[in-house]
């Protein structure tokens, strides 16, 4: 244990998995121990963790609750392995991790986990890896600095002394030069000698036996058939025989297989004499691997059409016994398909196929099931899955002849009707149909009332998965009050992995909601909680839905914060490539365009509009239309095209305030200030800042741009002074920067209204004299400034832009940059800021 890896590795049957827990048997160290023996259903990074946490909860030292856990099975977010290590790291001693049978593992993301938390658990961890074959870990790096125990094949590997032992153990004598032969046969394999040993205990000279056993390929298996199988009765060969089909047994299981009543005496018989039958608990016994597989080459030879039957009783037995996913694979594997379709709907685990450590594994089971499978499970089981993929044309297919077989049914199963009325509610989410959505979340409550409630408590996936596809297809409708109900409600499903998927949207979807009405500080922490969701439940990127991150990226742009905006932005592109969601594809592409327009490149903004309004598989929806409107007019606006601004908006019907407010910023512009003002005056009293901040900072600002297009300058600046007052506790800079060359000139001319408003960005805010900062008076210029140059700074000093300063002047854009970079080499600066401030210090402003 003085090293934090050790491989303990070697063929089948070689005393690996023995070594290791003599060693904790014996081991005068009191280190406590976590054993996990990896099955081959675990090698999905998602499945693999949990159980790997979930031992050290139920049988090591306590873990925080704050660790987390996957939520998928094909995953594990970072996060958890991080918070993982550093519990490990902090403790006063280690924890030793035993990984038996890890050549089970081939997937490389959970050998780069296991790696990653090895390295920074620093003195926290001790790793011991059980496994035929080299692990996926970079054990030469372990090599090269050696930090690793090597314990090989070859170490394990009887010797004659010790294989002399073993022979006196069970009972016989055997000469040294016998003991020597038998080990040089079998290059001292611990398997092989027993098994040798036990043949040899049955036959009538067991020291010619071991002479004349010749080894080769199918040295083992001839051996078990020939000998040790056909010297065990005939009923505990039919047992093991019927058994090997099985990953795990249970005596009731196996007296289901064999069609008597006394499997539990010769598990715990064959247990007893070690016969490559090992109890895991609970009742439950495991056949040796290899043992196993060679049972069923046997069982194929001796009852060639066997096999599949068995698999059906077992599917059916698992089944009856509550273990759903055992007896669908066994199911799978008899292909009885008819019968593992109907077992997961009728156990309402239709659910499963959408979210849950479960989900990947039934995918790729019922991926298998072959076209001519009918019947209304069946279907539903297709839908499912093309609805899981976004692809509504297809899943609503299968739905609909799910729906006409169930029609003409004389007694429809009430779990597919629930199913079929669950999975039609996820199909108007994703085809944007709310009648669809709302007709099928009214079918659902009706057949609720035909279960237990005990029943559905325990499938809380399927009532979080209704109503999140529920609030999903209301908000692309426009129907937030209704949305938020929903998805509130989803919120509050219990917790777990079956339900983190569902609650995670759902928290992004009211995040949106709340962005939507003008409440940003709401809007954020809505969309972190979100974020928080996933990465405790271990979602990573790829299966998260993105409009957590989208929201957060739109709070970031109206905080002038571009940076933070693009990585936001950046993330939700990840998911939205993933889950092609028609509400996050259209908002992506409108905060896109934002963006770009934020950047100064309104071209760009317009084109980038493309995307949000052709949506995937949906139907057009009335506010993301609204959406790509008003981004349309105000990069038209910014373009100088005031005319087609007003026309963008001209046929979208609408009382929301941001149509109004970019509607009349787009006829001031264009000169129609009577249109403008009548707009502005609906609006007036009906935004509470407190209640929508967003809305009103902007409904005040174009309230005041009227106000300053009148000449009423007291209207002017007691609305920017409520709008300033109003943006200052969410920093909303953005519809400051958007408002215009008007509003610089009036913070120029009126710089008391920005005193206690430091949060506004450089260029908006005017400048102070030197002698308000008690700074020294600077020397004066030494070169003169041209009259050109002389107009330019004046313009500068007005806050206007270049482009504004090369339309006032009739100049080109390259022309006024040449003046201004002179304008600055003179003044001894390299920001217009500091250049207006030099130029009023030496009065030449």
């Amino acid at each position: 244990m003085e090293h934090p890896l050790t491989l303990v590795g070697g063929p089948a049957g070689a005393g690996k998995t023995l070594l290791v827990a003599d060693w904790i048997a014996v081991s005068p160290c009191s280190w406590p121990v976590v054993w996990l023996t990896v099955e081959a259903e675990d090698n999905a990074p998602g499945i693999f963790w949990a159980y790997v946490l979930g031992t050290f909860r139920h049988h090591g030292p306590a873990l925080p609750a704050d660790i987390g856990s996957p939520a998928r099975p094909g995953e594990v977010d970072h996060g958890v392995l991080a918070r993982l290590a550093a519990h490990l790291s902090g403790r006063s001693e280690p924890v030793v991790l035993v990984l038996d049978e890890f050549e089970r593992v081939g997937t490389p993301e959970i050998a780069e986990g296991l790696e990653f938390v090895l390295r920074h658990a620093g003195n926290g961890l001790r790793l011991v890896m059980i496994s035929r074959t080299e692990p996926l870990v970079p054990l030469h790096r372990y090599r090269a600095a050696g930090d690793i125990t090597d314990i090989r094949g070859a170490d394990l590997a009887f010797r004659p002394q010790e294989a002399a032992v073993l022979v006196d153990r069970h009972g016989m004598s055997l000469a040294a030069e016998g003991v020597q032969a038998l080990t040089d046969r079998t290059g001292g394999w611990a398997a092989g000698l027993r098994l040798c040993v036990l043949a040899a205990q049955q036959a009538e000279d067991p020291q010619a036996f071991l002479k004349e056993f010749e080894a080769g390929q199918s040295m083992v298996a001839d051996f078990l058939l020939t000998e040790v199988l056909a010297s065990q009765t005939a009923e505990v060969q039919d047992l093991l025989l019927r058994s090997s089909v099985l990953g795990q047994i249970h005596p009731d299981l196996a007296n289901a297989l064999t069609g008597r009543d006394d499997a539990a005496p010769i598990l715990a018989q064959l247990e007893r004499a070690n016969a490559f039958m090992r109890p895991i608990g609970h009742s439950w016994y495991r056949l040796h691997p290899l043992f196993a597989e060679i049972l069923r080459v046997h069982l194929r030879a001796r009852h060639p059409r066997l096999e599949p039957e068995l698999h059906r009783s077992a599917a059916r037995w698992l089944s009856d016994a509550g273990l759903l996913t055992e007896a669908l694979r066994h199911a799978a594997d008899a292909g009885d398909w008819d019968f593992a379709a109907s077992q997961l709907v009728d156990h309402l685990a239709i659910g499963r196929l959408f979210t849950g450590l479960e989900s990947d594994r039934l995918i790729e089971l019922f991926a298998a099931m072959p076209p001519d499978t009918t019947g209304p499970a069946a279907d539903l089981i297709r839908a499912a899955q093309a609805l899981g993929e976004y692809d509504a044309e297809r899943g609503l297919r299968h739905l609909r002849r799910a729906e006409e077989n169930l029609d003409r049914a004389k007694d429809p199963s009430p779990a597919a009707r629930l199913s079929c009325a669950v999975l039609r509610v996820l199909a108007g989410r994703v085809i944007g149909c709310v009648d669809m959505a709302e007709a099928a979340a009214k079918d659902a409550q009706d057949v609720e009332q035909e279960f237990p409630a005990a029943c559905l408590d325990e499938h809380p996936e399927l009532r979080a998965l209704l109503l999140t596809g529920f609030g999903s297809a209301q908000l692309w409708a426009g129907r937030f009050e209704a949305a938020r109900s929903a998805l509130t409600a989803a919120v509050q499903a219990p917790g777990g992995a079956a339900t983190a998927l569902p609650r995670h949207e759902s928290l992004s979807r009211l995040a949106l909601i709340d962005f939507l009405d003008g409440r940003p500080s709401r809007a954020e922490a809505h969309a972190r909680a979100a974020v928080a969701e996933a990465e405790r439940s271990g979602l990573l990127p790829a299966s998260r839905t993105g409009m957590g991150e989208l929201v957060l990226a739109a709070v970031a742009i109206d905080r002038d914060d571009l940076g933070a905006a693009g990585r936001h932005l950046d993330q939700a592109a990840v998911s939205s490539a993933a889950r092609p969601d028609p509400i996050v594809t259209a908002e992506l592409g409108i905060l896109r365009s934002r963006m770009l327009l934020a950047k100064g490149r309104p071209g760009a903004a317009l084109n980038a509009l493309d995307a949000a309004l052709r949506p995937p598989h949906a139907a057009q929806s009335p506010w993301v239309n609204d959406r790509v409107a008003l981004a349309a007019s105000n990069a038209l606006l910014a373009q100088g095209r005031p005319q087609e601004a007003v026309e963008a908006l001209a046929h979208r019907e609408t009382d929301r305030p941001d149509q109004a407010v970019a509607s009349a910023r787009a006829r001031l512009a264009a000169g129609d200030t009577e249109r403008a003002v009548k707009i502005l005056d609906t609006l007036a009293g009906r935004y509470h800042h407190r209640d929508a901040p967003a809305v009103a900072v902007r409904v005040l600002l174009a309230q005041a741009q009227a106000a300053d297009t009148l000449d009423d300058a007291a209207a002017a600046r007691q609305r920017v002074t409520r709008a300033l007052a109003t943006a200052r506790p969410e920093s909303l800079r953005r519809p400051f920067l958007e408002a215009g060359p008007w509003l610089r000139r009036l913070l120029h001319a009126e710089p008391a209204l920005t005193l206690t408003h430091d949060w506004l960005p450089d260029e908006l805010l005017p400048e102070r004299s030197t002698a308000e900062r008690g700074e020294p008076v600077p020397s004066p210029v030494v070169e003169h400034l041209s009259d050109r140059e002389q107009e330019v700074l004046g313009r500068l000093a007005q806050m206007m832009s270049t482009n504004e300063i090369a339309d006032d002047l009739h100049l080109s854009v390259n022309t006024v940059k040449t003046h201004l970079k002179s304008v600055y080499r003179k003044l001894a600066t390299t920001r217009r800021r500091d250049a207006v401030r030099r130029a009023r210090e030496l009065r030449l402003l």
